[in-house]
């Protein structure tokens, strides 16, 4: 009867090749990817919401904009011609482009959560069942391969620490996850906690119309200011140069600045630090308590510097829109924050700038075999696969760089494995450990040493674990990368496939 069930189960489900999930920037970079290199295989995009997008649809707060180029975080195969830091619908009407140009609508559907995805090895294939959100049905799929685009936090629910007596405030508080639709902060006097890309967001939009905004922090941020342009594609642009040929140049010009930069802050981090202060300071009023507010107790480039266009949030501080407190929470009373130092801020909004919560593939229950699957139980190849997890990719971005930039590399390492396990009549293939790398020691997700954000540090006791070799871990080094999966030998003995009923290593 059971198996009957099943049997009933699956022939009620509909069937693709591969199975995207999230019709964000990496899922219809995905299938951008898979029209091109993979043009005789058979899809579909699941997303939960009801349209494309992804963080860019879900962000509601003000001010929302990129804070990465758009000369890399845009796809390598479509040139973007906007100011290089763009705002939320500049960015939707760009992949709006994209997936008008290259027909990608027909294989998207919204409003469709996933909430379980099961493997068969005795079938090959994934189970995936999903509620749709217009109608409140279940629906199944069944995929050869799975790749996840989701992202990796929780949309519409923020981090917020649960400080104490912030049932007393008055006032409304709002964390830019879940931001209420009908806040209005014109004339009002705003709190923002925390001090990270969203607070550098959120300020200055703010601080435009309501009465004054303050930024609360517990230590300072690094910041990076600079006019909202590249010049050198303002050069190529005055020249007649066709704009391919100007995306791909200011994309080189970008990434080899942004390498040199990063390198820099490895090997001379308090020369670096004090050129990024001093871009503040020449910023703000010369009696500005710089050292105070600015000056983090950390080297650049262990949490995410927060690029400020323009030096809008500096122009805030300048005219008196805007200051920043730095000090910590006792709690929360009925007109504000009282800080452990004794002074009381007070606020009609308060805005938690405080974060995001971590998930893991979309906090959906995965199961391999009949049984659940935690991923910290597994080790990560190139921070895309895990050992154990058959026909399954994981997109996960750069933190120094722009997400995208990876998403493109394990899109075109996505297609060439597909078209390498169809030549071979592979039907499942997944990353083991080699001979060499069976006593290599293990570590979490991240080193701390080298980049260290709450939010990863949260997380660790459900993110995979890493090994001490390239192949094994998550770098952040794109421009290394960028020759080394192209380069990926998908013969190499890590790759195990399954041929229908044996399993053979690679080298085989």
């Amino acid at each position: 009867m059971v198996k009957q069930m099943e049997e009933t189960r699956a022939a009620s489900a509909e069937h693709c090749d591969v199975l995207i999930v999230g019709a964000g920037i990496s899922g219809v970079g995905g299938a951008y990817f898979l029209r091109q290199q993979c043009p005789d295989i058979n899809f579909v995009i699941l997303d939960a919401e009801e349209t494309f997008g992804g963080t860019w649809w879900t962000h509601r707060f003000p001010g929302i904009r990129s804070d990465s180029d758009l000369y890399t975080f845009g796809y390598s195969f479509k040139p973007w011609v906007g100011p290089p830091i763009a705002t939320a619908e500049e960015i939707l009407s760009y992949m709006d482009e994209v997936i008008e140009e290259n027909d990608l609508a027909r294989y998207i559907r919204y409003r469709h959560k996933v909430l379980k995805a099961h493997w068969s090895e005795e079938d090959s294939l994934w189970t995936i069942m999903a509620v749709r959100g217009d109608t409140g049905e279940t629906v199944r799929f069944t995929c050869c391969f799975l790749w996840m685009c989701q992202g990796y936090y929780r949309h519409y629910e923020g981090y917020t620490p649960d400080w104490q007596g912030m049932d007393d405030f008055k006032g409304v508080i709002g964390h830019p996850e879940n931001w209420p639709e009908d806040l209005n902060y014109d004339g009002k006097n705003v709190l923002v906690i925390g001090s990270g890309a969203t607070a550098a967001t959120v300020i200055p939009a703010m601080a435009a119309t309501a009465a004054h905004v303050t930024m609360l922090q517990r230590s300072p941020t690094y910041f990076r200011s600079g006019r909202n342009e590249i010049e050198i594609s303002e050069t190529l642009r005055e020249l007649g140069i066709e704009e391919t040929w100007i995306h791909e140049i200011t994309r080189q010009k970008i990434l080899f600045d942004q390498s040199a930069f990063v390198e820099r802050c490895f090997e001379e981090p308090e020369k670096v630090k004090q050129e990024l202060i001093g871009q503040v300071r020449e910023q703000l009023d010369p009696d500005y308590d710089v050292d105070k507010h600015f000056n983090p107790a950390y080297p650049p480039w262990r949490q995410r510097l927060a690029f400020v266009p323009d030096g809008d949030v500096f122009q805030g501080i300048n005219a008196g829109k805007a200051s920043v407190v730095t000090d910590h929470i006792d709690r929360f009373t009925e007109k504000g924050v009282l800080l452990q130092s004794g002074q009381e801020l007070e606020a009609d909004i308060i805005v938690t700038a405080t974060g995001f919560n971590m998930n893991i593939m979309g906090d959906i229950d995965f199961a391999i075999n009949g049984k659940p699957l935690n991923f910290h139980d597994t080790i990560t190849y190139r921070g895309m696969m895990f050992t154990g997890v058959p026909n399954m990719a994981w997109v996960f971005g750069y933190f120094r760089a722009s997400w995208t930039l990876r998403s493109e590399l394990i899109a075109d390492f996505v297609c060439r494995l597909l078209n390498h396990m169809k030549k071979t009549g592979a039907k499942s293939v997944e990353p083991a450990l080699r001979a060499q790398d069976k006593d290599m020691p293990l570590f979490d997700w991240i080193d701390e040493d080298d980049f260290n954000p709450n939010y990863l540090k949260r997380a660790i006791s459900i993110l995979p674990r890493r090994g001490d070799k390239r192949e094994w871990r998550h770098t952040q080094d794109y421009w290394r990368e960028k020759n080394e999966f192209p380069a990926i030998d998908l013969e190499d003995e890590v790759f195990v496939y399954r041929l229908g009923a044996r399993s053979t290593a690679a080298a085989d």
